[in-house]
């Protein structure tokens, strides 16, 4: 997830992120000074869709949409055993990393509007931000705190919606995956409009 130009979220902006609650003792004091997102409201994460949907276009229908979509994914597990590097960003890599990029690819497909990061790049590499902006010496100082408490596990099992309203992401609705079980545990998202979030 990323800012604007003048530094800020733009309110009604929308994310579908795979919220990483393993990983939270492992990146949180790094994310709190080095990640504005996380001072923003979001946790942990490795991004599904951003941006998606802006929430004057997310009705009933596209909720119950990517219920059901996502709900036919199964959960399944990751293992944190490196970092990596984008230009001024630190983030874990996921590994295997297929599973993340198949929830992705889904959900852009069914909604080729709203491509990932804006369509501004040629491949999305999923990743678990723990810092960005910083000059690569502070990069390098929090990897190598980061490499010693290395590997983290986590299992993936559900996609959360999050909603900004300009200054804080707020979590809005969680999708489970639920995999083989669909057809006789697929619960339903929360009815509450988004627009009262």
């Amino acid at each position: 997830m990323s800012q604007d130009e003048s530094g800020r979220y733009r309110a009604g902006q929308t994310a579908l992120l795979a919220t990483v609650a393993e990983a939270e003792p492992l990146v949180e004091h790094w994310r709190r000074r080095f990640d504005t997102s996380a001072a923003a409201g979001v946790p942990a994460h490795v991004t599904v869709l951003f941006p998606f949907l802006d929430t004057n276009l997310i009705n009933a229908a596209v909720i119950a949409d990517l219920a059901t979509l996502i709900a036919g994914h199964d959960p399944f597990t990751v293992r944190f055993d490196e970092c990596g590097r984008f230009p001024d960003v630190l983030y874990l890599a996921p590994a295997p990393d297929r599973l993340l990029r198949a929830l992705t690819e889904s959900i852009a497909a069914r909604w080729p509007e709203a491509p990932p990061y804006g369509g501004q790049f040629a491949e999305v590499i999923p990743h678990l931000t723990v810092a960005h902006g910083q000059p690569p010496r502070v990069l390098d100082e929090v990897e190598a705190e980061l490499t010693h408490r290395l590997p983290a596990t986590a299992t993936i099992s559900s996609v959360s919606l999050f909603v900004s309203d300009g200054q804080r992401w707020r979590h809005h609705t969680e999708f489970p995956m639920l995999g083989a079980s669909i057809s006789t545990s697929l619960r339903q998202p929360s009815s509450e409009s988004i627009h009262n979030s």
